[in-house]
This record gives structure tokens, sequence and C-alpha cells, in this order.
């Protein structure tokens, strides 16, 4: 009797994980197909930026279904996958552009190197997306995974994870990495979090993070030293490109002088989060060209993320596990030293933990509260898909 016990629980816990992928399936599809939407209505509702758009005018007007996916830094990804780095670059890590242009080599196409970065983020997301849903649930309901999932999904700067930008990749790098490090599966959360690091510079933030949850929650005292070393590998990532710029160019911090290519709003020296939300509420906002929506819309997105993230970070220290608080509150931190919240609406898509901390907070509220949340930022997702798909900066 207690072996059929055994397997019914099996056959229900496989069941029941079968369903939530198909609704995960289902929600991938609808907000793929969404976003597509989205890019055939804007086309010929906005008038065209011309300036960064993904593989030049001329690809863009032949193929602006396709091409539309690649703006701004799209087109850097794409040209070091095809090239190699060249200055003014080196601000983009490696591993993404690396791994289109190998999967480019199997694709026998004018456009391979565009259809391989966009297949590795679609496909990276949709991993990622498995990986927080068996991260959740080792602590938390089905409701809260759904909720996360759908909060992700319907977050104003998700078309990123579709295009080709390293978000997708990162974020199911680091989820999958918090997995193993959940199953104590040392060796395979040390070599994600070295792919991580070779993939953005805030991959920096797991090191910490690794050390809370080997060390102090597990609280480790046998072995001590092995954790700590596996949970410092991450940082081999950074150091191997560290040393091919030191190879490149004689330095190998290049790729921190690289933030030149983002403009005046970038600082090269490091800005304490205070001084940024003074810039923007007496400074930015007060001059800003009310008469110009796209630079409204962008600005109002990155300081009301800013906010938010800055409170859901925060409350994860009390309400969440140590590791996934010091990933969260680092990941946010660290883009802002450059004194700017620009692009803070893109990097925030990878912390999970603020996306849990919404899911926890949200579950508590009536259920109407929840659909007007989730129509605010339907709303905002698709007004900035519109526009970053005609080439105006979203983040």
């Amino acid at each position: 009797m207690r072996g059929l016990s055994v397997v019914s629980s099996g056959l229900w816990v496989r069941n029941q994980l079968k369903m939530q992928l198909k609704k995960l399936n289902i929600m991938f599809i609808g907000w793929r197909m969404g976003l597509f939407v989205i890019l055939i209505l804007a086309i010929p509702t906005l008038p065209l930026q011309f300036d960064f758009l993904g593989g030049g005018i001329s690809n863009y007007l032949t193929l602006p279904h396709i091409w539309a996916w690649a703006n701004f830094d799209g087109e850097h990804y794409l040209a070091i996958a095809r090239e190699g780095y060249r200055p003014l670059t080196y601000f983009f890590f490696p591993f993404y552009p690396v791994l289109t242009g190998l999967i480019a080599k199997f694709l026998n196409s004018s456009t391979s190197f565009l259809y391989s970065g966009l297949i590795i983020s679609n496909i990276a997301l949709w991993l990622g997306m498995i990986g927080l849903m068996k991260l959740i649930r080792l602590d938390y309901d089905v409701r809260i995974e759904q909720t996360t999932i759908l909060l992700l999904f319907f977050f104003p700067t998700s078309f990123y994870f579709g295009s080709v930008y390293t978000e997708s990749l990162f974020f199911a790098l680091v989820v999958w990495t918090f997995y193993f490090a959940r199953k104590k599966d040392y060796l395979k959360a040390s070599v994600l979090g070295v792919l991580s690091t070779a993939t953005r510079v805030v991959g920096l933030a797991l090191i910490p993070a690794l050390i809370a949850e080997y060390i102090i929650i597990n609280n480790v005292k046998k072995g001590r030293f092995k954790a700590l070393v596996c949970c410092s590998l991450p940082i081999l990532g950074i150091f191997a490109y560290m040393y091919f710029l030191w190879i490149k160019t004689g330095n190998p911090f290049e790729f921190t002088k690289s933030l030149e290519i983002f403009g005046a709003q970038r600082s090269s020296d490091w800005v304490i989060l205070p001084q940024v939300f003074y810039r923007y509420i007496f400074k930015i906002v007060p001059n800003l060209n009310y008469f110009y929506f796209p630079v409204v819309f962008t600005t109002f997105l990155e300081l009301f993320t800013a906010m938010v993230f800055l409170i859901l970070t925060l409350s994860a220290f009390w309400k969440t596990r140590l590791s996934y608080a010091v990933f969260g509150f680092l990941s946010y931190l660290i883009p802002t030293l450059s004194g700017s919240f620009s692009s803070l609406p893109r990097y925030a898509l990878i912390i999970f933990p603020a996306f849990i901390m919404a899911s926890v907070y949200l579950n508590k509220l009536p259920k109407y509260y929840t659909y007007l949340i989730n129509i605010f930022l339907i709303i905002c997702l698709v007004v900035a898909t519109a526009l970053y798909t005609r080439g105006y900066w979203i983040s």
C-alpha cells in the first residue's frame, strides 16, 4: 500500500508539472503573439526614428517585423557576433554574442545572425521561466508562481526578453544557478554562475548571494573552504573577459570606459543612490520637454521603476531568503552607480526576487487591485513596445 501511495504521489506531481508547463506555454505564445500584434499596429501609426534601427535603415524597411527586435543594443551584439569587438563595444560582455555567432554558422541565411540572436533569446526565456517556476515552488504555492510569471510577461519592458539582448539568457542562467544552489548541486550552480558573469557584469551579485545561500543559510561548518571556492567561481567569467581585454587593448577594465557611448547621463565615477533620486526629482523631471511624449514616458518609467524596485528589493530582506535579497538588491544597486536610472526598467527584468515579492503582496490584495495593476502594466507594455520597435529609446 505504501508503494502505491508513493507512485500515486509521483503521478500527481508529474501531472501538476505538465499542467503548469502547459499554462506557461500558453502564456509564452500569447505574449509573443501580443508583441507581434503591437508591432504590426505600430508600423503604420508611429513615425520611424532612423538612428538606431536593427540592421540599418534598408534592412529594417525590408523586414521590419524581424529587424525591429534588434534595435539599439541589438545592433552592437550582432556586430560583435559577426565581426568581433571594436572600440567602444567592450561594455557588451561576450557570452551572448559568442553564442549567437556559433549558432549562426548553422543557419544558411543572409539574416542568420539576427535569427540566431532571436532564437537564443526566446529559448532562454522559456527555459528561464521553467526554472523560475521550479524555484518558486520550493517555497510558495501555485498562485505566487503564476502571478510572478504574469508580472514578468506584463512588465513594460518585457519585450527585451524576446529581442536581441542579453536579458533572457542572463535571466535563465541566474534562475537556474539559484535552483541548483537550493538543491546543493554546487558544481552546476558554479558553472552557470561563471557563464552569468561572462554575460553581464551584474552577475557579480551572484557571489555574495551564493555565499549567503551556501554558508549562512545552510550553516556550512565542515567543508566551508570548499563552499567558499564554489561561491567564488562565478568571478572566473568576468576574469576571462578581462584577460581578453588585456590582450586586445592593454586595459582589463576597458569595459568600464565604454560607458561613454551611452551619453552624458552616465558618470564614470560612482554616484550614490540618494543623489540619483535627487537628480531625477529636482533636476530632470522639472525640466522635461512635456510636449515630446517618448522622453516623458521613458523618464517617468525609469523613476517609477527605481522607486518600486527599491521598495521590493529592500522588503525581500524581511520576506524571503537572504540569498535572494542580496542578489536582488545588488542587481538593483549596481546599474544606479553610474548616476542614472537610464536602462533600469530593462535591467530590472532579471531581478526575480522583486517580482516574487510583488506577487506575494498582490495575492494579499482584493482581486480588482490585481486587475488594475495588470491593466496598467499592459498599457505601458503596449506603449513601450510600440516606441521601441519604431526606433525610440526606451531603456
